[in-house]
């Protein structure tokens, strides 16, 4: 398997700057996702890792080895498109064949015999013969990565390869590509603008925002532990709040929000300072002592294990979660100080 490196990678088209200064290190065997909004350059960047874009600048490595100037094909990468891009006229074991054209399988066995083991591992057995518009979209895209797999390729990578599925379908195949993925050990990167499926599968994750990387880390880093207020914002519900700080004491901050205090841990902002901090909807709560809040309440969602309700507090706008449905226009909640983050 292999680790991957991005140095610095800057990618321009014309006029525009599709990456600034992207660097990542991906661990040989992991499941690293880049996620972000469209047009935020998690594809361009796959694309420059796979070979299909040069990068103006920068450097781009495989087990430490620069390969910012080799062809694709000599990339020793295993690619699944979004299109799935299987060909009519061959029937489903020919489509994953064909990627054994141009090498030999791995481990000595013959063709036929690796293509029985792929379908085999991708749930696919006795799908030979069957032309790839016989199957539902869901086996179209194992076929697709059975082929990716087929060279055993020492990278695989995915450029959002379920969003043309249903949600459950997706749920479904998400687990599946997770298991391969882990019973292979195969390095994999994989590109989704679906926050629940990016901190789901992924070993860990980085979030882009134009052209940037805004956040690297596990998923329970990242959904925990937003480093920036796009981070906070983008990925599952969050409070965002910004407000004054008017005291600091002791690794605890006092900070004024519309008229309102609340406290919050830290200890690297001045007094005067304006700061900017979120409290995911989970830990607010109708038990917590400290910073206790007044929610005006304006809907209320049941969505069965548990309830989503809007509302405003001070101006800004709030969700929470809650385990049953509140009663009345408003709500007093609370929030611990550690249970808040601050942002950048």
């Amino acid at each position: 398997m292999a680790s991957v490196t991005l140095e610095d990678v800057t990618k321009r088209f014309a006029d525009t700057t599709a990456l600034s200064d992207v660097s990542l290190d991906v661990r040989d065997g992991e499941f690293f996702t880049l996620v972000g909004p469209s047009g935020c350059g998690k594809t361009t960047t796959l694309r420059t890792i796979a070979g299909f874009e040069d990068p103006s600048e920068g450097v781009v490595a495989f087990d430490g080895k620069d390969v910012s100037e080799t062809p694709v094909e000599r990339r020793d990468v295993g690619i699944v498109f979004q299109n799935y891009a299987l060909f009519p006229h061959m029937t489903v074991a020919e489509n994953v064949a064909y990627g054994l054209r141009f090498r030999d399988p791995p481990g000595g066995v013959s063709t036929e015999e690796r293509v029985t083991d792929l379908l085999s591992l991708v749930d696919l057995e006795g799908f030979d013969d069957r032309d790839p518009d016989e199957l539902s979209g869901g086996q179209q895209q194992r076929v697709a990565l059975a082929r990716a797999l087929a060279p055993g390729p020492s990278l695989l990578l995915l450029d959002e390869p379920m969003s043309a599925l249903d949600a459950r379908l997706r749920e479904n195949l998400r687990r599946q590509v997770k298991r391969i993925q882990r019973d292979l050990g195969i390095t994999t990167i994989y590109v989704t603008h679906d926050q629940e499926e990016a901190l789901s599968i992924s070993d860990r994750l980085a979030v882009m925002s134009d052209g940037a990387v805004e956040q690297v880390g596990t998923p329970r880093e990242v959904y925990r532990q937003p480093s920036t207020r796009f981070v906070a914002e983008f990925i599952g519900d969050n409070n965002v709040f910004s407000g004054t700080v008017t005291d600091r004491e002791d690794g605890v901050l006092s900070v004024d929000v519309n008229g309102e205090t609340v406290r919050l841990l830290g200890d690297d902002h001045a007094t005067g300072e304006t700061v900017a901090f979120c409290v995911r909807p989970e830990r607010l709560t109708r038990d917590a002592t400290q910073n206790r809040i007044g929610l005006d309440v304006e809907t209320v969602e049941f969505l069965g294990e548990t309830t989503r309700v809007h509302g405003t507090w001070n101006a800004f706008e709030m969700v929470v979660r809650l385990d049953d449905v509140p009663d009345g226009d408003s709500l007093e909640l609370g929030f611990a100080p550690e249970d808040a983050t601050l942002l950048r």
